[in-house]
């Protein structure tokens, strides 16, 4: 043990224990009868707060001793002799950590600082080594702050984050459940710019048909207003509405089905294209996208988006004839329908005639006939809107060969980005007077992705690593 004090603590901590041995074993004892719902569940938060506590002190126990084995602390000096700017030893300290049954438990670790922070009386600038090497962070243990983290994506508000963290006996503010989250993104993000994970272990394309697909969604943010603020001194502010990206890689069977065997990458953020691709290119590279079997590119008829490709399929060094891209069908079925309601002298049934006309004829890769037919189409008072609907199939004819993938199994629409679009932001990040900071919104869209994705795990791989740390 540390020092003296230290040894007071697990003394106290035994006797804590066998406390909590002799009221469980007087339970048992008891055989106490319950005869009501409400006797029989506070009958189960009685045992599981005795639980919970025997939990906690079980865990201090076995963390106490693994900070001072010679093993972890040949780490811990490892450690500190790596990180950005020099630290000093300031002795021991006492410090308390939250932990998932909610119970608080305090250990003796080392806390290492500057020179000039110990000088200027500066507290709480320097790191705990011992405790960075464990994923503890914030004062909370690491599957603590995975569950805040994953409760933060999955529910709606981090008020109801806070709810149901007191239903389970966990007593975290509002501010405090932002915080975890918020930081716990954050380190994943950080070690995921610096090129430490990528993807999980296993993940392999060789040989496979992968699916690449990106687009943008909707939300609001808070920014801030120069000038005077409001009578309550409030700082004023613009909603406006911006876009995130997103991108998702998946791959399909042979029949043109979602392999349920690799779990789909989902990520994005709110820097612009640029910063996508380059998102995007990292994650190919990590899969050795090269080996795919075949590449399909597909998405709407944004130009941010085609522009970039070329230069990300030359980057990867992929084979071209191996490399596909393809409007998303629907999204061009939507432009036909446009196109008819431009032609105000048709009635209905002509203008549901004349787009499955079109859509059959693209179906079937009679590409050529539909933009010769949208030639002629463009005439009258409403010809230059047509014009523009026009254009759209011109610039991206040679994306259309709908026949083509369907003939190779693959997909012809876009259908799952637009899913990851709703999952991912709208029904996280959208809704009727919800405003974020952009930064915030980052974090917590990275925090929703990974979620949705299935790909939890790799997330708090990332968050856990003191990487994070020493790339910051």
């Amino acid at each position: 043990m540390t020092n003296d004090l230290g040894k007071v603590d697990c003394v106290e901590n035994c006797n804590q224990r066998q406390e909590v041995y002799g009221r469980l074993q007087g339970l048992e004892q008891e055989r106490r009868r319950v005869h009501t719902p409400e006797e029989l569940e506070a009958l189960e938060r009685e045992i599981r707060g005795y639980t919970d506590r025997l939990c906690a002190l079980l865990l201090e126990m076995h963390l106490q001793a693994s900070l001072d084995s010679e093993e972890q602390q040949e780490k811990e000096e490892g450690l500190i002799r790596s990180w950005p700017g020099r630290l000093r030893s300031d002795g021991y300290e006492r410090v308390r950590i939250f932990t998932l049954g909610g119970v608080w438990i305090t250990v003796w670790v080392r806390y290492y600082c500057r020179a000039c922070d110990r000088r200027s009386g500066k507290r709480y600038k320097g790191v705990y080594g011992g405790l960075v090497l464990l994923g503890i962070h914030e004062h909370c243990t690491p599957a603590l702050a995975a569950t805040v983290s994953a409760w933060s994506a999955l529910l709606s508000s981090f008020a109801e984050v806070q709810q149901v963290l007191v239903e389970q006996g966990v007593k975290l503010d509002a501010k405090g459940v932002r915080r975890v989250a918020y930081r716990y993104a954050e380190r994943a993000r950080v070690v995921q710019q610096a090129g430490q994970i990528a993807v999980a272990e296993g993940d392999n394309v060789q040989g496979r048909r992968v699916v690449v697909s990106a687009d943008g969604g909707r939300l609001r943010l808070r920014e801030n207003k120069r000038g005077a603020k409001t009578m309550k001194g409030r700082t004023r502010y613009r909603g406006a509405w911006r876009e995130p990206k997103l991108l998702i890689i998946y791959v399909v069977d042979a029949h043109g089905k979602l392999e349920k065997s690799f779990a789909p990458v989902i990520d994005g953020h709110l820097k612009g294209p640029e910063a996508l691709f380059r998102l995007l290119q990292g994650y190919l590279q990590s899969l050795e996208i090269h080996t795919a079997d075949h590449v399909l590119f597909v998405a709407d008829g944004a130009h941010w988006i085609w522009d970039r490709i070329p230069k990300l399929v030359a980057t990867l060094g992929l084979d071209p004839q191996r490399v596909h891209e393809l409007i998303d069908f629907y999204h061009a079925a939507e432009h036909l329908g446009k196109l008819t309601a431009l032609r105000k002298n048709w009635s209905v049934k002509q203008r549901q005639a004349w787009i499955r006309t079109q859509r059959r004829r693209l179906l079937k890769g009679h590409v050529d006939k539909v933009v010769e037919t949208l030639q002629s189409f463009c005439r009258g008072r409403n010809s230059k809107a047509m014009r523009t609907e026009r254009d759209y199939f011109v610039r991206n004819r040679q994306r259309m060969a709908y026949q083509t993938l369907k003939s190779l199994k693959l997909p012809i629409g876009s259908g799952a980005i637009e899913s990851a679009i709703r999952r991912v932001v709208n029904l996280r990040l959208k809704g009727p007077c919800i405003f974020w900071y952009k930064e915030n919104a980052e974090k917590l869209l990275m925090l929703r992705a990974f979620y949705k994705a299935g790909r939890w795990s790799l997330l708090k791989q990332m968050a856990n690593s003191h990487l994070s740390l020493l790339t910051a």
